[in-house]
């Protein structure tokens, strides 16, 4: 297994290197955020063990960077501050996993073996096509047989969840999960107000309505 270490502390540096090395990994050791982004960004590695506190650029700062370029390496983060909320922002920032300071090398050794096993992510395309919609995820812009079609953030977000799942219904739970982060029901017409002015901007002026209502059960994206 291909690791890339970024840590500017000398002893855990050495010590973690030599005992995966011993284990029979390569080990890349990095001192420094910036040196260590521009490593990570070369791409090759099957993990990527990141220090919280670095110079140049803290692994926060890293991590989300590599995130942004669409690296979907593991990353376990490692930290001498313990605190829940420090934790929520590592694995907020895109970290796999979060391990304090100090540790034993056998509890980081099995960690990166487990994160090392999960299944690849898959980068998702940046644009979606469903019957005569195009979404460019990038550019935020939609057009329907190439009519550029204006929509809000949440219209976008509502139209982009829909074209994630062309084949599949989608209820109004689910939804309000993916589009509202709500775990909970609002009681609110607060999904049909926005399926209504979505609906009425994609069909201004064509006659099949792109979004077809399933009675009683959701909504779905017309493929064809």
């Amino acid at each position: 297994m291909r690791i890339l270490m970024i840590e500017d502390d000398e002893e855990t540096g050495r010590f973690v290197s030599r005992g995966l090395q011993e284990a029979g990994h390569s080990v890349v050791l990095s001192r420094d955020g910036r040196e260590g982004l521009f490593e990570a960004t070369g791409g090759g590695y099957d993990v990527i063990v990141v220090d919280r506190m670095l110079p140049g650029l803290n692994g926060i700062s890293v991590v989300k960077a590599m995130r942004a370029a669409g690296d979907a390496t593991p990353v376990l983060m490692l930290t001498a501050v313990g605190g829940i909320a420090d934790r929520v922002d590592g694995l907020d920032a895109g970290a796999d996993d979060y391990l304090v300071k100090p540790f034993a090398f056998s509890e980081l050794s099995a960690r990166i073996n487990a994160l090392a096993r999960r299944p690849a992510v898959r980068a998702e395309a940046h644009t979606l096509e469903v019957g005569d919609i195009m979404l460019d995820l990038h550019r935020r812009t939609v057009d329907r047989q190439g009519q550029r079609i204006a929509l809000q953030p949440r219209e976008f977000a509502l139209l982009a969840e829909l074209m994630r799942n062309p084949r599949r219904i989608m209820t109004r739970t689910m939804l309000l999960e993916r589009v509202w982060d709500f775990d909970f029901d609002p009681k609110t017409n607060i999904v049909e107000t926005h399926l209504s002015r979505l609906r009425s901007k994609l069909n201004a002026g064509f006659d099949e309505d792109a979004i077809e209502t399933i009675r009683g059960a959701g909504y779905m994206i017309r493929s064809r």
